[in-house]
């Protein structure tokens, strides 16, 4: 089974991760649930809530985390997410900036940009 989400079901994710509770699922969540459900990125709870697994938790963040270091890549002074910030500085794809405010990519930011979008079909 292919794996690859579509940015309409990227969205979905979002908007479950973010919805308020007991509120009625949006066309979006509704049109992408069954296949979010099958691959285990959401589920549902006993009381009838949609929740996000772990694993579409995880896949979130790296969906952020990429969005951010494209951010960082275009622009210095972006605003990153504090979690996004941390985790991309701990593995070396950006560091603050000398005397500045900001982030700047560094030159392994660069190569897994490229890997990543070497990779997109």
């Amino acid at each position: 089974m292919e794996d690859r989400l579509s940015a309409d079901e990227f969205d979905a994710l979002e908007e479950i991760e973010h919805a308020p509770k007991r509120e009625r699922p949006s066309a979006r969540v509704a049109r992408n649930v069954k296949r979010l459900a099958g691959l285990k990125y959401v589920a549902y709870a006993k009381n009838g809530q949609l929740s996000l697994t772990e694993k579409g938790e995880e896949t979130l963040f790296i969906k952020h985390c990429i969005e951010g270091l494209r951010a960082v890549a275009a622009d210095p002074l972006t605003a990153l997410a504090p979690d996004v910030a941390t985790f991309l500085g701990k593995k070396g794809h950006i560091a603050r900036r000398e005397g500045a405010d900001g982030h700047e990519i560094t030159r392994r930011g660069l190569e897994s940009l490229a890997d990543i979008d070497a990779g997109a079909v």
